[in-house]
């Protein structure tokens, strides 16, 4: 990846601001702000559909995110935007009601790869799941990922989280 220029730094500081105050803004200004800083972006570059995707799914709006989603990942989106975008997308899909669509994004994106937003995918996969009928599937995967974070009883909850999808494990 190559390095950003300053005037990317200086742009990406900005949206960074602007998403950390993101509850003292109202709606239709955040929007607008976003808007304004996605449109100071190269035509095609896929950071502009993503910041408004997210815009859209943090103020409630999964049906307008998801669509932008696919236009940011369609134009090449690269690095965590891109995993988050795909995590993103999955969730709007599942608000939307298509859950096995979520989960088939979702259980793609695990294989794909591992990074610091594995427990994420797991976590909307493991919601995906649940609102497809696969309770004890979607159970098992987010006490697995749990396990990991707990100051005891890793192996032993790893372990019986299993055993809710295969009583052999």
């Amino acid at each position: 990846m190559a390095a950003m220029n300053e005037a990317e730094v200086v742009w990406e500081e900005r949206v960074g601001a602007l998403w950390e105050q993101l509850d003292e803004h109202k709606e239709e200004d955040f929007l607008a702000a976003v808007e304004a800083l996605a449109g100071e972006l190269p035509d095609g570059d896929p950071r502009g559909p993503f910041e408004r995707a997210c815009a859209y799914d943090s103020t409630g709006h999964s049906d307008l995110a998801a669509p932008l989603y696919r236009e940011a990942l369609a134009a090449g989106l690269s690095g965590v935007r891109r995993r988050r975008a795909v995590i993103q997308m999955a969730s709007s899909i599942r608000n939307l009601g298509r859950a096995a669509e979520s989960a088939g994004l979702l259980e793609a994106e695990r294989a794909a790869g591992t990074d610091l937003l594995d427990d994420a995918v797991t976590g909307f996969l493991a919601l995906a799941l649940a609102d497809t009928g696969r309770e004890r599937e979607a159970l098992s995967l987010a006490l697995v990922a749990l396990a990991k974070h707990l100051p005891r009883y890793n192996r032993s909850l790893a372990n019986y989280a299993r055993e809710l999808v295969d009583p052999n494990a």
